[in-house]
This record gives structure tokens, sequence and C-alpha cells, in this order.
């Protein structure tokens, strides 16, 4: 090899050299710039929160780009049309399994609204454990919930009502309630809270939703304690003659 030649050599190759190595650190830049940003202020409508392969952990959204109810990726428009603001969570197969959301405004005549909801669910199941506050035309309310759930996925309920959708709407609800008879709903089994009638109470029920102790402060600051049979009956009571919640 001629000495020309290998200056030429010498030269392409410590170009490539060079230019690789160039390629690499500004990679490498990148990627730690994708790994930590900082921002002093963002401006964004919603915020998908994913697994490395890409698994739906978490949802941060405006009510515009609120989410519907997903199941393992796949998303169904929820049951109630209801659209709000806040954060869902997903399971490991990237199922809705709870969520903290909330909405409130002042309405042309003057009314006002307020409702706040953090819960937790079972799996592909709806919530079992409810916090929650409300403020509408009835009054205000804030309230615990606990409740027992069925062993059915809830997608099946969804996927009835989506295969529906076509149907009149007659026909929807007819399915709807068919299919309900033989899938038991949720009950609530506690229930601990504000009344929109001021009154305090707990409510420990069975797992047909019936209540079984009632303890109770009024508004007046009256108290109560009741205990009732299957049939919703007063079978013991504190004050004797106090009136039957």
């Amino acid at each position: 090899m001629s000495s020309s030649t290998t200056q030429r050599f010498l030269v392409i190759y410590s170009t490539v050299v060079t230019a690789t190595f160039a390629v690499l650190v500004f990679t490498a830049a990148n990627q730690s710039n994708a790994r930590k940003t900082q921002f002093d202020s963002i401006d964004v409508q919603r915020i998908n929160v994913v697994e490395p392969d890409g698994t739906r952990r978490m949802v941060i959204s405006n009510m515009a780009r609120a989410p519907g109810l997903i199941f393992k990726g796949k998303e169904y428009p929820h049951p109630s049309g209801r659209k709000m603001a806040g954060m869902i969570f997903f399971n490991d197969e990237g199922t809705q399994n709870g969520g903290l959301i909330w909405d409130g405004k002042m309405e042309n005549d003057g009314k006002v609204s307020s409702h706040g909801h953090l819960s937790f669910d079972d799996y592909e199941q709806d919530q079992v454990v409810v916090i929650e506050g409300n403020q509408d035309s009835e009054g205000k309310s804030s309230l615990i919930q606990i409740m027992d759930q069925p062993d059915y996925s809830l997608e099946d309920e969804l996927m009835l009502m989506e295969k529906n959708r076509v149907l009149p709407k007659e026909q929807q609800q007819a399915a709807l309630e068919q299919f309900r008879k033989t899938h038991s709903p949720g009950q609530t089994r506690v229930f601990l809270g504000r009344r929109t009638d001021r009154s305090a109470t707990l409510n420990l029920r069975d797992t047909h939703g019936r209540d079984g102790i009632v303890l109770k402060v009024a508004a007046d600051g009256s108290p109560s304690v009741q205990l009732l049979n299957e049939s919703g009956e007063v079978i013991e009571q504190l004050p004797v003659g106090s009136k039957k919640n």
C-alpha cells in the first residue's frame, strides 16, 4: 500500500470513527433526556402512563379526553355516558380497577353542584371501596362505602351492550334486564356518611344489601340504634319509641 493510499485510508477511518462516536454520544444524550426531563410548567389534556410493553397503567385527563371503560386494553363506551376529569387506575393487564374523578359548576339558573369520587375495584368488576362527596339540588352528602361485587367479569355486560347498540332502545334495555336476571348485582355492605338531611349514619347490611344495624344521629342531635330483620322490620330499638329510619 502506497503512502498516499495509506493516508487516505487513515483519513476515512478517522472520519468514520469520529462520526460513529458523535452518533453514540448524541443518542446517549437523547436517551438520558428521555429518562428525565424537567419542566417549570406544562399544559396537557391527557397523560397516559404505560409499562415498557405499552400496557396502560394510569390515565390523567380533562373531561373532554376522559377514557371509557377499558378491559385488557379494549375501550368500551361508559354505560352512563359519563365524562369527568380525573385519574383512572389500571391493573397489570390494562384493565380499569379504580379511579379519582371530580367535577363542579354553577348553572345559568344559579344552582351549584360539586362531586368528588375515589374508588377501588374488584378484578374485572365494579368498585368495592368508595370515598365520595356530593353537592347538588338535593343537598350535600359525603360518604364511605364498602361493597360486595359478583365474580363474573363486568366486561360480559359491556360486550352485550356493545353488541346490541344498533338495536332500538327498548330492545337494548330488555336484553340488559334479561342478563341481570342471571347475574346478581353488587351490594353495599357498609355505609358511613352524612346524608342530605344532615344526619350522620352507619348502616351495616347483609349480602342482599338489607339493613341489619342502623346507627344514626339526626340533624337535631337525637341518636338512635336499630336492629332489623330480613323484611326490614325493626326488632330492637334504642331509645324505645324512636322513629324508624
